[in-house]
């Protein structure tokens, strides 16, 4: 459980110890993935990049990783989707996921120097929830990654908790499955909250006896249902994934 305030000693250590080299090998990764993109437009070469930074991210951040279930990850193209708890999230995703993937996310980080030129020349999947027909549109061309190979990652919460409490979900993951006819995988991310939630500017690393886990719940199938259908499938995924936190925690 993370201490609030943090102990005096725990923010030093974050501030001497973790972060530099953290924001160090984000800039280089970064850095590197961006020349990287002029080489290769599919995003695969970047992809890697990122998974290499995703790894070298966690280990500074002084918290063992758990991924457990893999054996749930289906062999088809499939679209995973998880709850989002903490700015460490997407290091977590990437250094997890052993596979190919885009993720769908907001259309706001698009705008942030360095930050937008990435998801941009990486081929990652903006939606603008703001506007009816961008989101119909930017769903679409998920769709099309999908139907083209390509897994897709969605945060369905749309933004990460405040409090670490799971939160209500938009239908926007359970859409896709639908419309691509493919499986939808529950992700669960335990104990990611306390190393870095929202809001806050210091880490507070897992340990051995409670580490950081990753888990892959069984693949919910949508062969045959229809979009009327997206919202019973979002609390059919809400509820996975709060079984799976509930089992891990």
């Amino acid at each position: 459980m993370r201490p609030n305030p943090l102990p005096l000693a725990a923010r030093l250590r974050s501030n001497f110890l973790l972060a530099p080299p953290f924001f160090l090998s984000t800039a280089v990764f970064g850095t590197v993935s961006l020349a990287a993109s002029y080489f290769d437009r599919s995003g695969r070469l970047q992809h890697r990049i990122a998974r290499v930074w995703a790894r070298t991210s966690v280990f500074f951040s002084a918290s063992p990783l758990q991924v457990i279930g893999q054996e749930n990850i289906p062999a088809e193209t499939a679209v995973y989707a998880a709850n989002h708890t903490s700015y460490m999230d997407t290091p977590v995703v990437f250094a997890s996921l052993p596979f190919q993937f885009r993720i769908l996310a907001k259309i706001e980080l698009w705008k942030l120097p360095f930050i937008g030129w990435y998801l941009e020349r990486s081929g990652q999947l903006p939606i603008d929830t703001a506007n009816p027909r961008s989101t119909v549109s930017s769903l679409g061309a998920a769709v099309k990654t999908l139907r083209s190979g390509l897994n897709v990652f969605v945060f369905p919460e749309g933004g990460r908790t405040p409090d670490g409490q799971l939160q209500s979900f938009l239908n926007g993951a359970s859409y896709l499955a639908i419309r691509a006819q493919v499986p939808l995988v529950p992700v669960a991310l335990v104990g990611v909250y306390h190393l870095l939630p929202i809001h806050t500017t210091h880490f507070f690393p897992a340990t051995r006896q409670r580490p950081l886990k990753l888990i892959f719940g069984r693949p919910i199938p949508t062969e045959g249902l229809t979009l009327r259908q997206a919202e019973d499938l979002s609390k059919q995924l809400r509820q996975a994934i709060g079984d799976l936190i509930d089992a891990n925690s």
